[in-house]
């Protein structure tokens, strides 16, 4: 196979073959917005419930000492999503798809166990995080809300999709940016905050290395990979091309379109962990609060911007994070588990079309509903979440990167030298971060 000869797909949102293409590639910001698809998408999920209260740990634990992690997380992220991207462009399948074509069922199935796990804890402790904070505000119990929350999100998969979820959902999000706002109000110390985002601090303890681990696993995590690749198969299915053969291989601009909406996509998301994390430690860990438990504590970073309105403000960010990651979650488990199967997989089908997908999104969503009556705190259930998508990532990671240098599932696509290199060194550096902290325990 040789995807470089492969034609241009036609009618592809990102594909450029008419006049007005020629002015995106000039730069024109309406092109270059509308060239924004699944990478922006997977990014907006990537700060879900459980990125924001480890953020917000992190901030309150250690000041502004973390900062650093923002930077050298971010090359580290973008290039295991690029790989994942461009793995479903040019195969035209899922990452679940080629891992049953390329590798015995053992790796399909123990990778699908290693997701699973991971994403059943990330949608409890989400669901939970959305109740926590709603019951902030409303006084409702949250043994009560998680359900419905769950029931609500389930129902709407069901009965409406996952991309007019994100249309209206995806605004609450946007007040996550009010961490931007609130960390020039809380008057950091600039020196200290600059230092510590240029000069890595490594403190060799559990708790450091816990969160270490817990950055790196809500930031870089299994649900995203699967979910990147499986969103770029069904953008080819949009654009008319139903079968394997039509969605096989890309060109180099849509490469490169593909390129920009990832990197986007993770710029936004990693903006979104450096302000958190410094408004918290200019607005907790500056005065004493470096424990937090509950949602009230985490809002209280936001109160030099919106006073009495902190929680509020934290609320509806919670809850529309929540409303864009849990699907992601529940979607892409679904979407590994058909696909090695070999079922029909779509959130776009209705459940009469696609009963087996629909039927693991519900099971992976009342499983995660089950896990909240642990009896652990939110918080801790959202921040110890992230560490174990940080200790299962590893594997998996270590497949994107051996399927997208190999030649029979890439062609002439296969991944750069430089996407190999980052993609050994987040493996690597996420393996032996887990096994740091196991140590140090």
């Amino acid at each position: 196979m040789s995807s470089q000869k492969s034609p241009p797909k036609a009618g592809r949102r990102r594909s450029t073959n008419s006049a007005s293409a020629a002015t995106t590639a000039k730069g024109d910001k309406k092109g270059f917005f509308a060239n924004l698809g699944p990478g922006l998408i997977t990014g907006a999920a990537d700060d879900d419930p459980s990125g924001i209260s480890t953020y917000s740990v992190t901030g309150a634990s250690f000041g502004y000492a973390p900062l650093w992690t923002a930077l050298f997380s971010f090359p580290l992220m973008s290039a295991v999503q690029l790989m994942c991207a461009r793995l479903g462009m040019v195969s035209g399948r899922g990452l679940a798809g080629v891992i049953r074509r390329r590798y015995p069922r053992w790796v399909l199935w123990s990778a699908c166990a290693l997701l699973i796990v991971a994403n059943v804890v990330n949608i409890g402790a989400d669901l939970g995080g959305m109740a926590a904070t709603t019951a902030m505000m409303t006084g409702i119990p949250a043994y009560y809300l998680t359900p419905l929350y769950g029931a609500f999100i389930v129902s709407l998969l069901f009965w409406s999709s996952y991309r007019r979820i994100a249309s209206i959902f995806k605004w609450l999000t946007l007040v996550l940016f009010a961490y931007v706002i609130a960390a020039f109000l809380s008057h950091p110390d600039w020196a200290a905050v600059l230092r510590s985002t240029f000069v890595p601090h490594i403190e060799w303890n559990s708790a450091y290395i816990a969160t270490f681990v817990g950055i790196l696993g809500t930031t870089i995590s299994p649900y995203l990979f699967f979910w990147q690749a499986t969103q770029e198969v069904e953008e080819e299915i949009d654009g008319g091309r139903k079968t394997i053969a039509q969605r096989r291989g890309a060109t180099d601009e849509e490469l490169g379109n593909s390129r920009t909406d990832v990197l986007t996509g993770m710029f936004f998301s990693n903006l979104v962990m450096y302000f958190i994390i410094l408004t918290t430690a200019a607005t907790l860990h500056a005065h004493g609060k470096t424990h937090i438990t509950t949602a009230q504590q985490a809002a209280e970073a936001l109160r030099p911007l919106a006073g009495n309105g902190a929680y509020l403000l934290f609320t509806l960010g919670i809850i529309g994070a929540g409303m864009l990651g849990v699907p992601v979650l529940a979607g892409s488990t679904a979407y590994a588990v058909a696909e090695g199967f070999g079922w029909r997989s779509s959130l776009k089908d209705k459940p009469r079309v696609s009963p087996r997908f629909y039927t693991v999104v519900g099971l992976a969503t009342l499983l995660g509903i089950l896990l909240t009556y642990w009896g652990m705190d939110a918080v801790s259930m959202l921040f110890w979440s992230a560490v174990v998508n940080g200790v299962l990532a590893p594997p998996l990671i270590v497949l994107v990167v051996l399927l997208t240098s190999d030649a029979k599932v890439m062609g002439k696509r296969v991944s750069s030298p430089l996407l190999r290199t980052l993609g050994w060194t987040t493996a690597g550096v996420m393996a032996i971060a887990a096994v740091a902290m196991f140590v140090t325990i």
